[in-house]
């Protein structure tokens, strides 16, 4: 289409520097064409105002096309539907019932538990270790065992499961998921006959004023969610360490002033922030976005790593600054689906940073830094460290 760029997500070169791929199609066309083998062109919004708004568009809906679900058994099915893939009042029903439990001071209540488990893995950490393997990776799953209540001696198996949902392919990503669903069930029940501190009790007592509440498939589909989704801490850290780490005079500032760290972690992941497009949503009716004719049925992403450096948006964008306030970043997307568990991976990022900087004054990279060839997330193959 005459004016509008197209980006190969298959590209060598898109896939080694993404930023640079999508500033050159920001400053083209506030839309993109995206092209994958297996898929239809998609489209991609490549600036912050278009990106924002269409994040809020109600012509715009996310469905079962916008996740490829694994195989799982029939059993499993009835908790593969998230609420990700719901829209307007079905969506809003649960996202009344489940955002009591992940608000900004819940999740810093929460935080002298994080702090705890980011001390233990820092004390096992090996001499020369791999940040992302022994630290990152870690972190979410131990995060999401301890505010669901799974039993101590189960949190090894867990912290594999984990591992093999971030890997999102194979036999071992298929067989942690029933396993996962069934800790999950065993959880709830425990909740249920057992109320007292934790997510689960929290999410089965809260109620609406007309007598709603989550059943135990809905809380159940709810730690699978957290599960899932709850990994994007894994690759915040690693990224935010390794940006810090080549960054020399922005480490200084934050190690001389650690009152800067929640300014920093909006910065870090408005500059590195993993996720480069969003799931995609499908227009419901023809329309435009930025006065591209975008047909009806056709999948819509916004292209997170374009919008999060706008020079409409953001004074000297290409400059990370962690001193920046304030910063309309879309790393947590925006809208109706705004990440719910935004401020646990907040917090569990700036906790995780400080603990690190605190405790290694003489922390550096101990090598090339790579990146997993990934056209949706911006990851680290490792993050070997000197400690």
């Amino acid at each position: 289409m005459t004016g509008v760029p197209e980006i190969d997500l298959t590209d060598p070169t898109v896939l080694r520097d993404p930023f640079t791929a999508y500033t050159a199609a920001r400053e083209q066309s506030p839309v993109a064409r995206l092209l994958a083998p297996g898929f239809g062109p998609f489209w991609a919004v490549t600036r912050h105002e278009e990106a924002r708004a269409m994040l809020s568009d109600p012509r715009l809906a996310t469905n079962e096309h916008s996740y490829q679900r694994p195989d799982v058994p029939e059993h499993c099915l009835p908790y593969m539907r998230t609420m990700s893939e719901m829209n307007g009042a079905e969506h809003a029903r649960l996202r009344r019932l489940v955002a009591p439990a992940f608000t900004p001071r819940r999740a810093a209540e929460f935080g002298p538990r994080i702090e705890a488990i980011v001390e233990r893995l820092l004390d096992d950490l090996p001499a020369r270790p791999d940040l992302l393997a022994d630290f990152a990776r870690p972190l979410p799953i131990e995060v999401i065992c301890e505010m669901v209540g799974i039993p101590t001696a189960d949190r090894p198996k867990w912290r594999e499961y984990g591992a093999a949902v971030v890997a999102g392919h194979g036999a071992s990503f298929q067989d942690a998921i029933p396993r996962i669903l069934e800790g999950a069930e065993a959880a709830v029940a425990r909740g249920r006959e057992r109320p007292g501190e934790g997510l689960i009790s929290d999410l089965a007592r809260i109620m609406e004023e007309d007598g709603d509440r989550l059943s135990d498939t809905e809380l159940v589909t709810m730690v699978w969610t957290l599960v899932l989704a709850g990994q994007t801490p894994t690759n915040l850290i690693a990224n935010a360490v390794a940006t810090l780490l080549s960054h020399p005079d922005q480490l200084a500032a934050l190690r001389a002033e650690p009152a800067l760290m929640p300014r920093a972690v909006e910065e870090l992941t408005r500059w590195c922030g993993p996720q480069l497009l969003t799931i995609p949503r499908f227009t419901t009716e023809d329309l435009e976005i930025g006065g591209v004719p975008i047909p009806k049925g056709v999948p819509v992403t916004a292209s997170i790593a374009s919008a999060n450096r706008d020079p409409r948006a953001f004074d000297e964008a290409d400059r990370l600054d962690i001193r920046r306030e304030p910063s309309p970043h879309l790393g947590f997307a925006h809208g109706p689906h705004f990440c719910v568990g935004a401020s646990l991976a907040r917090a569990q990022t700036g906790i995780a940073i400080g603990a690190l900087l605190r405790r290694f004054p003489d922390l550096a990279l101990a090598g090339e830094l790579r990146y997993t060839p990934d056209p949706g997330t911006w990851r680290l193959t490792s993050l070997p460290v000197t400690v």
